[in-house]
């Protein structure tokens, strides 16, 4: 029942008599149990105090104080890795905020106390490798065999961060939250206002990243009524949507289901923690400017729910959602243009448009897009989800310009331009950014074809010595 922790960790519990009390606690017990691969192993010593236990671990390799105050120091083995100590504390909330907390080192704390203070039943298991045995005081093996989301203790609402975190590991996890649960989370909603907007931030792209069923995280949100912190978001709660094109109910209810068909392609799952980010936060918010644009009108004869600009309307709300959370820029660079483009598929699909479109993505791609449409196009059960076949059409035609993973690059450079003898200044600029249409026209797809082009566009306005090297450019490079 070892096998899950590192060979160096297993010899520094078993060979150090002074962590005869120690246990693994939180989330690497909680990951082995739920049969996956711990990333981080946390130790949590009883009965010791911080000059013996920095003495003790010693031996074992470099000790490093990362919050003294705190009882936390990292040991640094001779093979490389790296473990987290920790001695129990006792918190005392005495001021508004995440960081308003007395904290103060106690090595007699028990381990049952100490686990009651953790947030969540699920992340309050301890393993004790000599034993191996798991210590579960508050019920935290049936919360996860039965996927129920439960608060360990009171002291859960000390500390509003925590509902953030029940979001994300409700996601991660596909968790059903227990109702006092719900019912506490609903109790501490004013604490929203004491977090810093760099934590909220973490919790949302830990969902992001990492979701399984990311709808569980967004329903959670809806049910502790903190999707009121977040009013683009809360905004979609109960917009209709046509029914014919939507069984599956309220905008709300879609945006969950695209964010539960994102998590499930592939791609979406290889791809870096970046992108995943990106991706599953344009999913959702591709919809929001539903709430500002839907509307009934009568079509053919019969009255259908609309929604139209809403790729356009809703990216200024996006934008707010990221302010929000605080995302920073290279995320806000992803999100906004794969929102604004994501009904781009059913225009017309040709080299034209399709070079275009890759150009109003960047740094955004293509092949991205095509993942947030398939994902928009999967979350409409009872409908099945699938591949719509404007995306594979788009993919085909991407692929054969080259451009799915990439924007357009401009042929003709400025350096180009310099060649012929023209000077820096505001007339290469207006010529450069002609010529970079013409070639999202199709005018042309090559340096000579950009020469030609010159000469039928702008030779009249170069100086006499450019147009000279122009020529002699042209007749070096003729037709054909």
């Amino acid at each position: 029942m070892t096998e899950f922790i590192p060979a160096e960790l297993v010899r520094i519990l078993t060979d150090t008599p002074e962590l005869g009390t120690a246990r693994l606690v939180g989330g690497c017990v909680r990951d082995w149990l739920l049969g996956r691969a711990p990333k981080d192993f946390d130790v949590e010593v009883y009965g010791l105090d911080a000059a013996r236990l920095g003495s003790a671990l010693a031996r074992w390799g470099q000790v490093n104080w990362v919050g003294r105050s705190f009882g936390v120091l990292k040991v640094t083995t001779a093979g490389g890795q790296t473990f987290d100590f920790s001695l129990p504390r006792r918190d005392s909330k005495v001021a508004p905020g995440h960081r308003g907390f007395e904290v103060a080192v106690d090595p007699g704390i028990t381990p049952r106390e100490a686990a009651e203070r953790r947030d969540f039943t699920i992340n309050a298991l301890a393993y004790d490798p000599r034993e191996r045995r798991v210590f579960d005081y508050f019920g935290g093996q049936a919360d996860l065999r039965n996927r129920v989301l439960r608060h360990t203790s009171p002291a859960f609402a000390d500390d509003p961060l925590r509902v953030l975190r029940g979001m994300q590991f409700a996601g991660r996890f596909a968790l059903e939250p227990a109702p006092g649960t719900v019912a506490l989370c609903r109790q501490i909603k004013s604490g929203y206002a004491e977090l810093a907007v760099e934590r909220v931030r973490e919790e949302w792209f830990k969902w992001a990243a990492e979701s399984a069923l990311p709808s569980a995280g967004l329903r959670f949100l809806a049910a502790t009524e903190w999707i009121a912190h977040f009013p683009e978001l809360d905004a979609l709660v109960g917009v209709p949507q046509d029914p014919e094109w939507h069984p599956e109910g309220d905008v709300f209810a879609h945006t969950c289901h695209c964010c539960d068909a994102l998590a499930r392609l592939p791609a979406w799952q290889a791809a870096d923690t970046e992108s995943r980010v990106a991706w599953m936060l344009a999913v959702l918010a591709h919809d929001f400017g539903k709430a500002a644009t839907t509307c009934t009108m009568i079509r053919n004869g019969r009255t259908r729910i609309v929604s139209p600009e809403h790729d356009e309307r809703g990216v200024p709300l996006a934008e707010a959602f990221l302010a929000r959370i605080n995302a920073p820029h290279a995320i806000r660079a992803r999100v906004l243009p794969l929102v604004r483009c994501h009904m781009a598929h059913l225009n017309p699909i040709h080299d034209r448009s399709v070079r275009r479109l890759a150009r109003r993505l960047a740094p955004e791609t293509i092949e991205s897009l095509c993942l947030v449409i398939t994902a928009d196009a999967s979350g409409r059960p009872p409908n099945p989800p699938g591949v719509p076949e404007a995306v594979a059409t788009l993919r085909a035609r991407a692929g054969a310009l080259e451009l799915e993973a990439a924007a357009p690059r401009p042929i003709l450079l400025g350096r180009h331009l310099l060649d012929l003898g023209m000077v820096p200044g505001k007339e290469l600029g207006i010529i450069l950014n002609a010529a970079f249409e013409a070639q999202l026209e199709g005018l042309f797809a090559d340096l000579p074809g950009a020469w030609r082009w010159l000469a039928t566009q702008s030779a009249s306005g170069l100086p006499a010595p450019a147009q000279q090297v122009l020529r002699q450019k042209l007749a070096d490079h003729p037709p054909g």
